[in-house]
């Protein structure tokens, strides 16, 4: 059974926060070469969230490494609007802020685009999906965390699948990406749900061959959501 969309199609992006940062161009290239559709960078501010990674001067001199790959920014920061100029210099192509981080999200979706980057828009676990709505048709994607945000490795939340659900149902074309505890074990229930963009941590990362652990995802995410041509090249 497939979700009925003409334009989704299931990606992987790996998150390369489990990766050994001493050497990140070397590794995400290794994930890149695997099979990676995008990569999901994960900026944290020790504010946000309780641990801090790095900014756009990484970002920055990873694009150089890597020119042709989706850089997808997940930007778990207080204050996103302070950072969208550095992150688009820096190679970004989309912004991926959280509706908790700031009062007011419209302003943020604007300068986002001003600068033109995609837009994403994320909600942490105990905020409901609710919240998102009133921005959905604005915004390029829509990312429901399936852990709190800040560390690495945590367990899959199968309880967040009803907000994809519901965003699903309202939006069939919408993208919608979970990110948390994704793995070969857990990903059937996330597209079941609705969700057809996948960030993998240490699942990808620590594994010993992680274009099979890739290629066994997207397997199973394209039953539901499956990719033309054009979409898996884009």
């Amino acid at each position: 059974m497939t979700h009925h969309s003409s334009k989704c199609c299931c990606r992987v992006g790996p998150s390369i926060l489990n990766a050994d940062l001493s050497k990140l161009a070397e590794e995400s290239k290794r994930i890149v070469e695997a099979g990676a559709d995008y990569l999901h960078l994960d900026v944290m501010d020790g504010h946000f969230v309780p641990n801090i990674t790095f900014g756009a001067t990484m970002v920055k001199a990873l694009r150089k490494h890597l020119p042709n790959t989706f850089f997808d920014i997940h930007m778990m920061v207080s204050d996103p609007e302070k950072w969208i100029d550095d992150m688009a210099d820096a190679g970004a192509n989309m912004y991926t802020f959280h509706i908790e981080a700031t009062d007011d999200p419209d302003r943020v979706i604007r300068m986002v685009r001003a600068k033109g980057m995609k837009v994403g828009l994320g909600v942490k676990p105990n905020t409901p999906v609710e919240m998102l709505l009133p921005f959905v048709e604005k915004v390029d994607m829509a990312l429901v965390m399936t852990v709190e945000p800040g560390f690495g490795g945590q367990k899959f939340m199968a309880h967040m699948m009803p907000k994809v659900e519901l965003l699903r149902k309202q939006y069939p074309d919408l993208d919608i990406e979970v990110d948390g505890g994704l793995s070969p074990s857990t990903i059937k229930a996330a597209v079941e749900a609705g969700a057809n963009m996948i960030v993998s941590g240490s699942a990808v990362i620590t594994s010993d061959n992680p274009r099979e652990v890739m290629n066994g995802m997207k397997e199973v995410g394209r039953r539901w959501f499956p990719c033309t041509t054009d979409q898996t090249a884009s």
